[in-house]
């Protein structure tokens, strides 16, 4: 029960409707800053939080934004000890402005949404941090709200989101851990086609949490459906409208890659080779590698690649399988060159961190043979 409330909370939405989208100069101003701040311009997303907390200085959206920025400004965050600090204290700030407004109305949806968003976030930090404790006491917390957001939908297409991811993960976590149902008893029953549909509502309706619900749509296609391109449909606006976010490109490229769309990954790739975050230089190593196997041929230009990928370090949220991905490739390559033995400890290698789907198939299929 503990590890799927930490899963549904891994995402949640950032703002809400009601009060601050009866004010449309506001409205116009926070989708500005959050679109400085995922295009990675945090200096001019800084001029248009401050115009909000003049107005409302003591709503959580404030504290809320400052989170979201430093997230991405810093990724990954848990490399930065000061920038982390400052996210921990932004979110229990925004939890503590959300409780006013709840202490006034108990369905308040903008108190509701940024307690939801607040525990939410740092219930994925702790995760990430390996902090279970605190991860599953943030997670039990948000999901109080989360219940109270199913009847919100129609009221605010912000909720589509959190609604929709719970219906899909309460029903693929315990897909791909039969032990879990036994403790999933209490909780609502999902629904994982109706859940994605909410998430593409979001996306379609949502003002505020539509980038976010791509983000995770896009995830669900290359991890859990092997949709890759469906999550590079997803991703492309993302990408294109941020072309300085190297979250949303890499995505990209990554999906196009799996798709088999070679060509058109390659602006992409080109544009991540800029980025200065040094994380990007594994992922890379692996797209290129890809590339150089599938749609060039060059397998020594590929094992290469892979070879140099799996010597670099990873992180969870960004590059893990990536990792997964080059020792298959590198399995792929030894078993052309009918070397079975390096070719199982490769997959055997991959399986130990893979997470899509498409990739422990493949590793398994072999190991089977």
């Amino acid at each position: 029960m503990k590890r799927i409330l930490l899963l549904l909370f891994l995402s949640v939405p950032v703002f809400s409707q009601a009060q601050l989208l009866e004010d449309a100069a506001i409205q116009q101003v926070i989708l500005k800053a959050t679109d400085k701040i995922y295009n990675y311009e945090f200096d001019e997303a800084e001029e248009y939080i401050r115009a909000v907390k003049a107005k409302y200085p003591q709503h959580p959206v404030v504290p809320v934004m400052k989170a979201i920025q430093l997230y991405w400004q810093y990724l990954p965050l848990k490399e930065n000890k000061a920038a982390t600090t400052q996210y921990v204290n932004y979110l229990n700030q925004g939890i503590a402005l959300s409780k006013k407004l709840l202490d006034r109305n108990g369905n308040d949806p903008e108190g509701v949404f940024f307690s939801l968003a607040s525990h939410g976030y740092l219930a994925m930090k702790y995760h990430y941090d390996d902090e279970t404790l605190k991860a599953v006491g943030e997670a039990q917390k948000a999901y109080g709200y989360l219940k109270k957001g199913f009847k919100l939908m129609e009221k605010n297409p912000e909720f589509y989101f959190s609604t929709g991811l719970y219906n899909y993960y309460r029903e693929r976590y315990p897909l791909d851990h039969p032990a879990s149902k036994p403790l999933l008893i209490f909780f609502q029953d999902g629904n994982m086609p109706l859940g994605m549909k909410q998430m593409e509502t979001a996306i379609r309706q949502g003002i505020f949490t539509r980038t976010e619900t791509a983000i995770y749509l896009g995830r669900i296609y290359l991890e859990h459906e092997s949709q890759p391109a469906r999550g590079a449909a997803v991703m492309k606006p993302l990408a294109d409208k941020y072309p300085q976010n190297p979250i949303f490109n890499l995505m990209e490229a990554e999906a196009l890659v799996l798709a088999g769309r070679y060509r058109e990954a390659q602006p992409y790739i080109d544009r991540i080779q800029k980025f200065p975050q040094k994380f990007l230089t594994m992922p890379l190593d692996v797209l290129e590698g890809l590339v150089a196997e599938k749609m060039n041929g060059d397998l020594k230009r590929a094992a290469e690649l892979y070879q140099a990928a799996i010597k670099l370090p990873t992180n969870d949220v960004n590059t893990k399988e990536f990792a997964a991905q080059a020792y298959s490739g590198l399995a792929r390559i030894a078993a052309r060159a009918g070397d079975q033995n390096r070719a199982k400890a490769m997959y055997k290698k991959a399986l130990s961190v893979a997470e899509y789907k498409s990739t422990i198939r493949e590793a398994k299929t072999y190991l089977k043979s």
